[in-house]
């Protein structure tokens, strides 16, 4: 790795947890350069502002769900284990995007956001055309129901990671709700 690409993922690696904790807003280049041990000039120069470098860390966190769970339509409940796995991992993917909802609102999806959702929703219909789903949900129903369930206890649904204050649950108890519910689901969709 050169210099510049080193540097880049100092940069992304200080600014993913300066941006999950302090969201957009609050979020200060100056605390992103010190946590890089880089001068807070080089992340203009790399990313032009913080916004464009908040857009930059959120992109890649995407991508890497994507290579880690890719979806797979004849294994829905191993792609939402995958989701519940990579979340419970990387919980600063969810505090980003809930960052950048909160400061921003519901953003536009880019080109490459709507490639991916309609890859999902590609697959999911596909499963459905040959039989192998039901469908008494749409793709797009199906598709949001399993992050539902996926997210069920991430920073994304309180109420779920609030429920386990009461009533503690492991993370492996968790895991295993997420599939057993997938399947009650795609069971359900098969009557």
């Amino acid at each position: 790795m050169g210099n510049a690409d080193e540097s880049r993922a100092r940069i992304y690696d200080a600014a993913l947890a300066e941006f999950a904790r302090y969201g957009i807003a609050g979020a200060r280049v100056d605390r992103i350069a010190a946590a890089a041990g880089l001068n807070k000039n080089l992340i203009y120069i790399y990313f032009g502002n913080k916004e464009a470098l908040f857009q930059a860390v959120i992109s890649r966190e995407g991508d890497r769900l994507q290579e880690a769970a890719p979806i797979r339509g004849d294994d829905l409940e191993g792609y939402a284990a995958d989701l519940f796995d990579f979340t419970e991992a990387h919980p600063e993917l969810l505090r980003l995007v809930l960052w950048s909802t909160l400061e921003n609102g519901p953003s536009p999806l880019s080109e490459r956001g709507r490639a991916s959702y309609q890859r999902k929703l590609d697959v999911i219909a596909a499963g459905q055309a040959a039989g192998a789903l039901g469908q008494s949900l749409s793709p797009a129903a199906l598709l949001a129901v399993l992050y539902a369930l996926a997210n069920a206890w991430s920073v994304a649904n309180p109420q779920g990671a609030g429920v386990t204050r009461l009533a503690p649950i492991t993370r492996d108890e968790k895991k295993a709700a997420v599939i057993t519910a997938v399947k009650a689901v795609l069971a359900h969709m098969s009557d």
